[in-house]
C-alpha cells in the first residue's frame, strides 16, 4: 500500500497515548536526561507553524537520547495565568478559567497531532490550585528569609531575630533597605511587636515598599519593563505612565553577584549571557554624600554612586530622578511650575524608553543646591528623566568635562564645564586607563588615575562623606499585579502590617467576583470578592505577576502529583536540573533571570541540589511569515478598482498592494476562485494575468493575522502529515536563526518520505524486504547516515541531517536496496525526525516490542567507509557505457582482465576484440575497438 500518512499518524499517536510510551520514571539504572521547552501561554489563536520550531527540535533530541539509552524526561504544560484571558473576561464577563481551558484543549490537540514524545502524565498548569499552592509556598519561604552577606546565602528570618535578641543590630551583614535601625539587644526586646515587624520587613527577601512602577490605567495594572514598548503596553497598545505605589518586591539584588558569577558555569548563548551581565550591571566605585546647602547643617545630604570618584573636582551640577523622594522638598516656589510640568511629561515615558533615549536633552532646575564635600563649592540640583529612581541612589554627580551626556546637558542649559585633567596629557578625559595630570585641585594634582581614586576615597571616608562601594544596576523585582487572573498572595494585613497565612491554609484560592475590573474606589478586582477575608485581617488584593509560576515549574515536572511538597527529595536528587532547555532569547532579563534567582534561593534553603537550573540553553530563531500581495488597479482619478494586476505586469500599471491570505496561494500563484470568496467585495474581481496565471508579490514579515500570513499547522498536517511538517521545519535552516516560512519546498520533503516508504515495497506496493546480506555500497550508505545524524543531533544541526537523509535514500534507491539489515537501522536513525512512518515500518519489519522508541541507536562502523573499491567508468571508443566497481588493489593488467570478463562489457563489444585497452588506475578504462 502507498504511504497513507493520515492513518499511520493517527494510529501511532493513539498507541503512544494508550501505552504511555514516553512516561519517564523517577528512578532508573539508565543515565538521566531532562529535555525542557519553555511552556506556552495558551492563546485563543492556537499554534501557528512558527510556534512548534523549538518543540520539534527538543523532541528530536529527546527521542534520540532514548535511542542512546537515556531515561529521558520530556514534559509539557501551560503558563496559564495571563492578561489576554483576563481582558477577554473584562469584555465578555466570561471567567478566565473557561477561556483558558478552551485554549489549552486547542493547544493539546495541536501538540498531539505533531507527534511530540511528551510525558503528559506530568502536565502542569500554573493556574491550577494544586500548582499555585506551591508558588504561594515558595513566596512564604522568601518572606521568611533574609540574605546573610557574610555566609553569602539566604537564611531563616528566625536566625536574624535570634541575633537581634542576643547582640542587637551589631555585626549584621545583610542585604536590606537603606533605613535600617541601629539598636542594642535590650532595645530590640523593648520594641513593640509592630516596630519589630516593620524592621524585619526591611530584611525579608520579599517585602512591601513604595516603588515607581509602570502603571497602565486602561489595563488597571502594573506592567514589567519587558511588557512596555515606546510608552505603551505590549498587550493592547495602551498608554503607560510612571507612578509610585506600595508594591510587593523580591530582593533579587541580594543574588546579583551570584547571578553574575553563575553565567560562567552554564552553556548558554553568549549574546544572552551578555544581556544578563549588562542587566545586572556590576560597577566598582564609591558612594559620595553631597550635603544640602540649606544654610545650616542638619545632616541632610544627597548620596550618589560613581565609578569615577577621581573626577569629583569637576562636578558642576547634580541630577536626581524626577521621582526622587527629595524633589518636593528641594523645589523652590519659583521653580515649582517648571518642575511639575517636567514630572508630568516624564510620567508618559517607560523606564526602558528613558534608558534608551541618549540623544534628547531635557531637565528642570529645582532651585536648590548641594555642597561638594571636598571643596565646599555650591552645586545646583536638577531633575532629568535619564536618571531613574530605582537605579543606584536615583542621583548622579555630573562632570561635563568627563562624560558626554553631562557635557550635552551642560551646554544645553549653559552650565559650567570645569576641566579635571590636563588635556595635553590625555586623549580622552573620561578614560581612566590614561595617565593624565589632574588639575584644579592641590589635593590630587599630578596623581595617576589609580592614585587619585585611592586618595579621594580615603579622604571621603576620613570625613564620613563617602566610601568605596560595589554597585549593581539591577533593581529588586516588583512582585504584584492589580489584576484578578493570577496567584493570590498568601498574606493578610493586621494593624497595617503583612502576615503570612498558615501553610495549612494553602492554597489560598482565587475567589469568585462579579466583574474583572478594579472597584469603584480603585482597589484591584479582588476587592470585589464578597466575604473573602482572613479570620484576623484583610487579604492582600494584588495577585502575583506572570513570572511567578514560571520561575520554578521545571521542578514540579519532576514530581507533578506530590501533595506533600513541591517535589520529593528523591525526585529532585535524581533529575537534579534541566540538561537542555529550548526557548526564546526575549526572556533573557525576565523569566530566565527570575528562574535563576528562585533556583539559587531554593538551594540556599536546602530544597534543591543544583545552583543553576538549566545546564544548556538554546535560543531557537523565529519562523517569519512569507506574505503574499495582490495589486489593485488604480483608475485615472486615483480610486481603487476591482481589477487586480499580476505581479510581473505591475510596472505597466498604477496599482496599490494588498495583503492576501497565504492559504489561498500556492507557489506564489493565486487561486482565483478562493480569492473571490476571500472578501465579499472581491466576488466580482477581474484579473490581468501573465501566462494564464495570477502571480502574487512576496515579502518576508512577522507572522500575524493582520498580514494574512499565518500558516496553521493543522492545514499542513491535513495535506502532508506531521512527519513532513516536522522535517520541513528543521529543513528550513539552522535552529538558532530566523527564517521565512515558505511552503514552496514542502512538497520535496513529502516526496522524500514517500521515497523512503517505497524502499520497503515492491512496484505493486506490497511490503517486500529481503534478508540477504547487504553489499558494501549499501553498508557504506547506511553508516554514512548513522555517523552524520549522530554528529548533527549532538551539535543541534538538524537541517543538515534532513539533507543527508535525502541523499541516503536516493543512494539506496539507486542500489535497489531492500535489505532488512540496512532498512531496519535506517528506520531507527530517521525515527527521531519522522516518528510515525518509522514506527509503522518498524512494526511491518516484525519487531516484537511494539515501538522503536527504546530501540538501540545503530553503532557506527568506520570500516564500511574505507574506500577499497572504485566505480570505474567503462568507455568504448571514448563513449561511457557503464560503471563497474573494481577493487583499488588491482593492477592495470588485472583491471583489464576483470573488465573484459564482464558480460555487459562483452555485449557492448559485440564480439569484437579491442585493439587497445587504456587503463588509468583509479580514474577510467577505455576500450578502443
Amino acid at each position: 500500500m502507498d504511504y497513507q500518512f493520515k492513518d499511520i499518524e493517527q494510529k501511532w499517536q493513539q498507541f503512544w497515548a494508550d501505552k504511555k510510551t514516553f512516561k519517564a520514571e523517577n528512578n532508573s539504572a539508565k543515565p538521566k536526561y531532562y529535555v525542557l521547552d519553555m511552556f506556552p501561554y495558551p492563546s485563543g489563536a492556537g499554534l501557528h507553524v512558527g510556534h512548534p520550531l523549538g518543540y520539534i527540535a527538543s523532541d528530536i533530541f529527546a527521542r534520540y537520547k532514548r535511542l542512546k539509552g537515556f531515561n529521558v524526561l520530556h514534559p509539557m504544560g501551560y503558563d496559564s495565568f495571563g492578561l489576554p484571558a483576563e481582558q477577554y473576561a473584562i469584555q465578555t464577563g466570561q471567567h478566565p478559567s473557561i477561556t483558558t481551558e478552551a485554549n489549552i484543549a486547542t493547544y493539546r490537540r495541536q501538540l498531539d497531532q505533531i507527534g511530540f514524545s511528551f510525558d503528559w502524565s506530568r502536565e502542569v498548569r500554573t493556574s491550577s490550585p494544586d500548582y499555585y499552592k506551591w508558588t504561594q509556598w515558595i513566596f512564604m519561604q522568601l518572606f521568611n528569609s533574609w540574605y546573610n552577606k557574610s555566609a553569602e546565602k539566604a537564611e531563616s528570618i528566625e536566625t536574624l531575630v535570634q541575633h537581634f535578641e542576643k547582640s542587637g543590630s551589631k555585626g549584621i551583614n545583610a542585604v536590606a533597605d537603606e533605613d535600617i535601625l541601629t539598636f542594642t539587644a535590650d532595645e530590640w526586646k523593648a520594641f513593640p511587636d509592630a516596630v519589630k515587624q516593620e524592621e524585619l520587613l526591611k530584611y525579608r527577601l520579599t517585602y512591601l515598599r513604595e516603588s515607581t512602577v509602570n502603571w497602565c490605567p486602561a489595563l488597571g495594572t502594573v506592567l514589567a519593563n519587558d511588557e512596555v514598548k515606546d510608552g505603551f503596553s505590549e498587550r493592547g497598545g495602551y498608554p503607560v505612565e510612571q507612578k509610585k505605589m506600595m508594591q510587593w518586591s523580591m530582593r533579587i539584588t541580594a543574588y546579583a553577584e551570584r547571578l553574575l558569577q553563575g553565567l560562567d558555569t552554564i552553556d548558554w548563548p553568549e549574546p544572552l549571557r551578555e544581556m544578563q551581565r549588562n542587566w545586572i550591571g556590576k560597577s566598582v566605585g564609591a558612594s559620595v554624600k553631597f550635603p544640602l546647602a540649606t544654610g545650616e547643617d542638619r545632616g541632610e545630604y544627597i548620596e550618589v554612586f560613581t565609578t569615577r570618584v577621581d573626577t569629583i573636582f569637576g562636578v558642576t551640577f547634580l541630577v536626581i530622578a524626577p521621582e526622587h523622594e527629595l524633589v518636593n522638598a528641594l523645589t523652590t516656589p519659583e521653580q515649582q511650575a517648571e518642575i511639575d510640568a517636567y514630572i508630568a511629561q516624564t510620567k508618559k515615558k517607560s523606564e526602558l524608553d528613558r534608558m534608551a533615549d541618549t540623544k534628547t536633552v531635557s531637565g528642570a532646575f529645582t532651585g536648590s543646591y548641594v555642597l561638594n564635600p571636598l571643596n565646599g563649592e555650591r552645586i545646583p540640583i536638577w531633575i532629568a528623566d535619564y536618571v531613574l529612581a530605582g537605579y543606584g541612589t536615583g542621583a548622579v554627580m555630573a562632570v561635563p568635562s568627563g562624560d558626554q551626556r553631562d557635557y550635552l546637558f551642560a551646554k544645553h542649559f549653559n552650565l559650567p564645564i570645569v576641566p579635571i585633567i590636563d588635556i595635553q596629557n590625555i586623549e580622552t578625559e573620561a578614560d581612566p586607563t590614561k595617565e593624565g595630570k589632574y588639575i584644579n585641585s592641590d589635593f590630587i594634582n599630578g596623581l595617576s588615575y589609580k592614585e587619585a581614586t585611592a586618595a579621594v576615597v580615603a579622604k571621603l571616608e576620613s570625613i564620613g562623606a563617602g566610601k568605596a562601594k560595589v554597585n549593581f544596576r539591577m533593581r529588586d523585582a516588583i512582585f504584584g499585579r492589580q489584576r484578578y487572573w493570577g496567584e493570590p498572595v498568601p498574606v493578610y494585613f493586621k494593624d497595617g502590617l503583612p502576615n503570612l497565612i498558615s501553610e495549612a491554609e494553602l492554597p489560598l484560592l482565587l475567589p469568585e467576583i462579579d466583574k474583572y475590573l478594579p472597584t469603584e474606589t480603585g482597589e484591584p478586582p479582588l476587592g470585589r470578592a464578597t466575604g473573602w477575608k482572613h479570620t484576623e485581617g484583610e487579604y492582600e488584593l494584588s495577585t502575583m505577576p506572570g513570572w511567578a509560576g514560571s520561575s520554578w515549574y521545571w521542578y514540579r515536572y519532576m514530581d507533578a502529583h506530590n501533595e506533600a511538597e513541591f517535589a520529593s527529595k528523591q525526585a529532585i536528587e535524581y533529575w537534579k536540573d534541566v540538561d537542555l532547555y529550548i526557548g526564546g532569547s526575549e526572556h533573557a532579563t525576565g523569566h530566565l533571570l527570575y528562574s535563576r534567582f528562585w533556583n539559587k534561593f531554593l538551594k540556599d534553603i536546602g530544597k534543591v541540589v543544583e545552583e543553576e537550573p538549566f545546564k544548556k540553553l538554546i535560543n531557537q530563531g523565529m519562523i517569519q511569515g512569507r506574505s503574499n500581495f495582490v495589486y489593485r488597479l488604480i483608475d485615472d482619478e486615483g480610486r481603487g478598482t476591482n481589477t487586480f494586476v499580476s505581479h510581473g505586469l505591475i510596472k505597466d500599471y498604477k496599482t496599490s498592494p494588498l495583503h492576501v491570505d497565504v492559504n489561498i496561494v500556492e507557489n506564489d500563484t493565486l487561486n482565483l476562485e478562493k480569492f473571490k470568496k476571500f472578501r465579499p467585495e472581491f466576488e466580482t474581481a477581474e484579473f490581468i494575468l501573465e501566462g494564464g496565471k495570477y502571480i502574487c508579490g512576496v515579502e518576508v514579515e512577522k507572522m500575524s493575522k493582520s498580514k494574512f500570513n499565518v500558516v496553521n499547522p493543522d492545514d499542513i498536517i491535513e495535506r502532508y502529515g506531521a512527519d513532513t511538517l516536522r522535517m520541513y521545519e528543521m529543513f528550513l535552516g539552522p535552529l538558532e536563526q530566523s527564517k521565512p516560512w515558505n511552503t514552496n519546498g514542502i512538497e520535496g520533503v513529502f516526496k522524500f518520505l514517500r521515497k523512503f516508504w517505497r524502499l520497503f515495497h515492491d512496484a505493486d506496493w506490497n511490503f517486500n524486504v529481503s534478508n540477504e546480506a547487504p553489499t558494501k555500497a549499501e553498508l557504506k550508505s547506511l553508516h554514512k547516515i548513522i555517523r552524520k545524524v549522530e554528529e548533527d543531533i549532538e551539535r543541534f544541526s538538524f537541517n543538515t541531517s534532513v539533507s543527508s537523509f535525502m541523499i541516503a535514500v536516493n543512494e539506496l534507491t539507486d542500489l535497489k536496496c531492500n535489505k532488512r539489515a540496512i532498512l531496519q537501522d535506517l528506520t531507527i536513525v530517521l525515527s527521531a525526525y519522522a516518528p510515525h512512518i518509522c514506527e509503522e515500518l518498524w512494526a511491518l519489519l516484525g519487531n516484537p516490542d511494539g515501538t522503536l522508541s527504546y530501540a538501540a541507536y545503530p553503532v557506527f562502523n568506520p570500516d564500511y567507509l574505507v574506500e577499497d573499491e572504485f566505480a570505474y567508468p567503462i568507455s568504448v571508443n571514448g563513449k561511457t557505457k557503464l560503471n563497474l566497481n573494481i577493487s583499488l588493489s588491482l593492477e592495470p593488467k588485472q583491471i583489464e582482465e576483470f573488465v573484459l570478463a564482464n558480460a555487459d562489457v562483452q555485449k557492448y563489444l559485440e564480439g569484437k576484440t579491442p585493439k587497445k585497452v587504456i587503463v588509468v588506475k583509479g580514474r577510467i578504462v577505455n576500450l578502443v575497438v
